[in-house]
């Protein structure tokens, strides 16, 4: 199925299939008010067909345009405007005679280069900048980048006669040296701040990768340097930062510094909609922070020996989701190893990539290169020091800082819990079935002929709500169920399994827990009667081994805010 576009459109979502603009105009692909939460906005327009009259694509605001020699039939395209955007250039890009320029705006951007499929030459179409009213101006945007994803090493030379820089695989400068492996791109002025001769960049110096989760730092997080604090946005690859090693300062250079942009899905609960984690002033310790210190939910604090994720550690009084910011700047903060750092005088973490370096976006005006395949670094291997999501960890640090809150702020509302579950059956017309009556943990149901399915019915919730972020779990429980029997008139008891792993496809239950002898519902689960015997009643059992407790008047935001 094609998509068919006529003059002047907007993309804001992901499209995969071919784009037909039988009749041009211009192309505006962005992240806006109409994207739909976590789409990440990646177009592929390597397979415009026989467009005439094309004259713009517009890529901003986070979103990625794929352009490769499926355009070659393109006649009349004056041009690429990246603002804030991806450009991803693949596959012979260029045989694209049309593509007679790349302008770079004000929000900068990132032109990625793919050397795989492209012929050693220097690309024909040259890139140069424009300022936010549209004029050409020699000032490079703060966050322009130049990406070869698939390379280990590129070289760059400034001609200063010219006034252009020639990034890539292939140069071939006054006769003195012609590297041909691959493609290069030329470049108005000189962004990257080369001197004379030629520059190389290998991929030790600023590798890349995907996926993972966000480890991050927001903006204006001071992180303790050689120099005194500096705002996390303002190190560059190759300052020297303090870092801790058995107790004693030792040096470190920055290896990455990257930035991303995070909106917040208010739909979520709080730990899950992506809303920052803010530590009050002296939350900690006296002057630990010095600040309100703002971090991602995910981000490690370091207590005696040990990283513990900011999020296990929110108590709604000096440690919240501040839920007044919902779209904001992250960063993350690499060393050659992963270390132990000072940010707003709080104990935490460098960045470890676990695998989602590509997310960000390199902060400066920089030159990137990585090779097709890098080691993630895991925690086991890689770590500074262990980290630890433990109950028996985490909980006496959350009381004892929840205790020094009790100190300094009034009394948050308490969560009002019970340990009813509230447990009945459910028929598919909707009747209710109560218990019958109830032998230690082992419930009985009287069921009626007729009935070929019941659903098991009880209060459910988060035991990281009901008794607090230390429990590591988040997933909404009901109760926990052993064996289920039937019997029917006076035959032999029947064993049900939906608790085992003999059961598959039925709604409402958890993964089976280890030993596969027991599983959790969500609230609402479905237990098969298989075949029943015509005019007989039936007696159901259903073994309970735990379950609660359960939030009976969830703590409403109001309750848990904070002015901070």
């Amino acid at each position: 199925m094609a998509l068919n576009l006529l003059y002047n459109q907007v993309i804001d979502y992901s499209v995969d299939q071919p784009l037909n603009l039988n009749v041009g105009g211009n192309i505006l692909i962005t992240r806006d008010a109409n994207t739909p939460t976590g789409d990440p906005v990646v177009v592929n327009l390597s397979q415009l067909a026989d467009v005439q009259a094309l004259s713009t694509i517009v890529v901003e605001n986070g979103a990625t345009a794929i352009m490769s020699g499926g355009l070659a039939s393109i006649k009349a395209l004056s041009g690429v405007t990246l603002n804030g955007g991806i450009l991803q250039l693949s596959t012979s890009i260029a045989n694209i005679n049309a593509l007679n320029s790349i302008t770079v705006g004000p929000d900068g951007g990132m032109i990625k280069v793919n050397a795989t499929g492209i012929s050693a030459g220097v690309l024909s179409f040259p890139v140069s900048f424009i300022d936010s009213s549209g004029k050409s101006t020699t000032t490079v945007p703060k966050n322009f980048a130049v990406d070869f994803p698939q390379s280990t090493t590129i070289y760059g030379y400034y001609d200063l006669l010219t006034n252009q820089t020639t990034i890539g695989l292939d140069l071939n400068i006054l006769g003195l040296i012609n590297v041909g492996l691959g493609p290069s791109i030329v470049i108005s002025g000189n962004p990257f701040g080369l001197g004379l001769g030629v520059k190389e960049w290998t991929s030790t110096s600023n590798p890349d990768g995907t996926g993972g989760i966000l480890i991050c730092f927001l903006k204006n997080s001071m992180i303790r340097t050689e120099n005194g604090d500096v705002p996390v946005q303002d190190l560059r690859i190759g300052d020297t930062i303090i870092a801790y090693e058995n107790g004693k300062e030792i040096s470190r250079s920055v290896t990455w510094a990257g930035k991303a942009t995070a909106t917040v899905n208010p739909a979520l609960p709080d730990d899950e909609a992506g809303y920052p984690v803010r530590i009050l002033k002296d939350a900690i310790a006296d002057g630990v922070p010095f600040k309100d210190m703002l971090i991602t939910p995910e981000h490690c604090l370091f207590f005696d020996g040990k990283f513990i994720p900011a999020r296990m550690l929110v108590n709604g009084r000096t440690i919240i989701y501040d839920r007044t910011i919902t779209t904001y700047d992250y960063y993350h903060v690499e060393t050659e190893q992963h270390s132990i750092i000072m940010a707003d005088g709080m104990m935490t973490e460098s960045y470890l990539d676990t695998g989602n370096r590509a997310s960000f976006q390199q902060e400066g005006t920089v030159v990137r290169v990585s090779p097709p395949s890098i080691s993630v670094r895991t925690w086991a291997e890689d770590a500074a020091a262990p980290l630890s999501v433990a109950r028996e960890d985490v909980e006496p640090l959350y009381c004892a800082l929840d205790a020094r809150a009790d100190k300094t702020c009034s009394d948050a509302t308490k969560p009002l819990v019970t340990d009813d579950a509230d447990i009945h059956l459910v028929t598919a017309n909707g009747t209710i079935i109560r218990k019958a009556r109830q032998h230690k943990n082992k419930l009985f149901f009287m069921l009626p002929s007729g009935i070929d399915r019941v659903w098991l019915t009880s209060r459910a919730g988060r035991l990281f709500d009901s008794i607090g972020p230390f429990v590591d779990d988040r997933r909404t429980l009901g109760v926990l169920v052993g064996d289920i029997t039937l019997q029917q008139g006076s035959g032999s008891v029947q064993k049900i399994h939906p608790a085992t792993h003999e059961a598959t496809g039925l709604s409402g239950w958890h993964n089976v827990e280890a030993g596969a002898t027991m599983r959790w519902t969500t609230g609402h689960a479905e237990i098969p009667l298989g075949d029943r015997l015509a005019g007989k009643m039936a007696l159901l059992c259903v073994e309970v081994l735990a379950g609660g407790p359960y939030l009976i008047k969830p703590v409403t935001q109001q309750d848990m805010a904070v002015s901070a």
